[in-house]
């Protein structure tokens, strides 16, 4: 079964320096049938302008992935990490105990585009962590490239909740497959082109929660790059 959630329905700000759509509920952004999917808790597509950013602020009790498109994105935080985040690099925070950071577009004339995401972790007070690891493109050349995981596998980012995050690049009308083990979950977001899932036309932007289906079918109608999450 899909529950699709068309990128035109989203929740949307623009202020100015920041251009956000919420998938769901948050900050000023409330809809009482999106609060989030299993342990997903939060897909943000953000647009920061040139020069700008999200200035010091705390996160606890959150696994935070950042995914960037198109720009750069520069992370500094209270653990002590100061890294640009470019796209093809993928990066996850563990809040934790608490930690503070800093998020800034760092060039002068370039928008960058990324997706900030939250899991719920698997327990609260963990120890906060940080991670960033830049991978090999030819890795989800059309296939599935396995980025996040519980356990490290493949030598995947850590995320501590029963969460396995996948990335893939398709070419025109290719095909990968996915298999979902009995009472597993999955979301599907499209970041960018076009592909069919289950048959259904899903569009730039736009997501698909997913359940009841052991193998999920993704065809991309023309270049794509999708993001799945296999989910307990």
């Amino acid at each position: 079964m899909l529950q699709i959630r068309r990128a035109a329905d989203r929740g949307h700000a623009n202020h100015g320096w920041l251009d956000t759509n919420h998938t769901f509920s948050f900050g000023s952004y409330y809809h009482p049938e999106h609060m989030g999917f299993r342990s997903l808790r939060v897909m943000n597509e953000d647009r920061v302008a040139p020069g700008q950013g999200f200035g010091t602020h705390e996160h606890r009790d959150m696994e935070i992935v950042s995914y960037v498109l198109e720009g750069a994105l520069e992370h500094k935080d209270s653990m002590g990490n100061g890294q640009v985040l470019k796209p093809g690099e993928f990066q996850r925070i563990s809040a934790g105990t608490g930690i503070t950071h800093s998020e800034f577009n760092p060039s002068t004339n370039h928008t960058t585009h990324f997706y900030q995401i939250w899991l719920l972790p698997e327990s609260k007070g963990i120890r906060p962590s940080y991670e960033q690891k830049t991978l090999d493109a030819t890795g989800r050349r059309n296939r599935l490239q396995l980025v996040a995981s519980p356990d490290a596998e493949g030598g995947s980012l850590v995320v501590h909740q029963d969460a396995r995050v996948y990335l893939a690049s398709l070419d025109s009308e290719s095909q990968v497959a996915h298999l979902l083990e009995d009472g597993r979950y999955a979301w599907l977001q499209v970041l960018r082109g076009a592909v069919q899932l289950q048959g259904q036309s899903l569009e730039t932007s736009d997501g698909a929660a997913i359940s009841d289906e052991s193998e999920l079918l993704i065809r991309s109608d023309d270049d794509a790059e999708v993001m799945l999450f296999d989910l307990g």
